[in-house]
């Protein structure tokens, strides 16, 4: 049995988690998330006031995690923490905290990047969400799809070639005057609209899509969100017609998901879909891909392990461990970095 502590700091959540166990069979002890509202004043995420606000909350945020685990540092086999990707400041708070309570504890920290968290979030709530499966990560600042063979070994099939599906959903957002983050608000208001008012192409979709095809796993959403920005400058009235549009704009979004997911599954013959990140609490994108997509079955994380968490850090962590690695202690902090395990397409 491995105690982990898992830090993440790769945005504007300080969070700590205590997890304990081997292999798939794991408890969550605890999960402590600060989340930074400031950032809501101004529109999107401040590097500078991010990595601060980490300063101030990382030792508290830790402590708690480890009383609500009821574990001592002294119980703990090691440190997971988030060293890539994200933002370079926040990160570095974590990356450094981390280091530090290792070395004074006599115990081994381990770098984890933060999308690899994210492929196993969904099994700390779902056991059976485990390889082999297609995967989908949807955040603010990330789409993947990637056949994950086996926990470490991953096919990276394809990624935006620009903004990121929770950007564009922030985009859109702003456009139609909702609040940031977007995600929650466009779903909850493309709920009162009209499907058949506004619709957009699902991007990188076509008829004669073949695998042969460069972007027959790619995403793009830049197109997609410039049409929204000219339907809503064209409306002479925005009020009447902006859950319309934000209805439309799901839907292609959505759609564009979708197909792409299911390619994947199909092509590797894969039975399970597990989705991953912010915009995995979207019910309406998990209702459609169980809809739409020929499966045994979908998985998506509860909210609270959707968002950025350390719990999904130390899961990934303990497999690192497991697996006998262990970083030194000239761990860096990386805005960006491959994800581990990649094996060719």
């Amino acid at each position: 049995m491995t105690t982990l502590l898992g830090i993440e700091t790769s945005c504007d959540e300080t969070s700590a988690a205590v997890l304990e166990g081997s292999g798939d069979a794991v408890a969550l002890r605890s999960l402590v998330i600060l989340s930074q509202d400031v950032h809501k004043v101004f529109g999107g995420v401040v590097p500078e006031i991010a990595s601060r606000a980490h300063l101030t909350s990382i030792a508290p945020v830790v402590s708690r995690a480890l009383d609500d685990a009821e574990v001592s540092l002294s119980s703990l086999d090691g440190i997971a923490v988030t060293s890539a990707p994200g933002l370079i400041g926040a990160l570095l708070v974590g990356v450094c905290y981390a280091k530090s309570l290792a070395f004074a504890r006599g115990i081994p920290v381990i770098g984890v990047h933060h999308m690899e968290g994210h492929l196993f979030a969904t099994s700390l709530d779902n056991p059976d969400a485990i390889p082999p499966f297609t995967a989908l990560l949807v955040s603010g600042g990330h789409t993947m799809l990637l056949d994950v063979e086996a926990w470490g070994r991953y096919r990276l099939l394809g990624s935006t070639r620009d903004d990121a599906a929770g950007e564009a959903f922030d985009k859109v957002a702003k456009l139609l005057g909702l609040p940031y983050p977007g995600g929650r608000h466009v779903e909850s208001l493309a709920l009162a609209g009209d499907p058949m008012r506004f619709r957009f192409t699902k991007p990188m979709v076509r008829g004669n899509d073949s695998p042969a095809d460069d972007d027959y796993y790619q995403f793009s959403f830049s197109g997609l969100k410039t049409a929204v920005l000219n339907t809503v400058r064209a409306s002479d009235n925005i009020e009447r017609d902006k859950a319309d549009i934000a209805r439309g704009f799901q839907d292609a979004l959505i759609g564009s998901l979708v197909e792409k997911t299911k390619r994947a599954a199909a092509a590797f013959g894969r039975e399970k879909i597990v989705l991953g990140g912010g915009v995995a609490c979207n019910r309406t994108l998990a209702e459609a891909m169980r809809s739409r997509a020929e499966v045994r079955e979908v998985y998506a994380p509860a909210p609270r392990l959707a968002t950025d968490n350390a719990a999904m850090i130390a899961r990934a962590g303990l497999f690192r461990f497991e697996m006998g690695e262990r970083s030194g202690l000239d761990l860096n902090a990386f805005a960006s970095q491959p994800i581990p395990g990649l094996i060719a397409a």
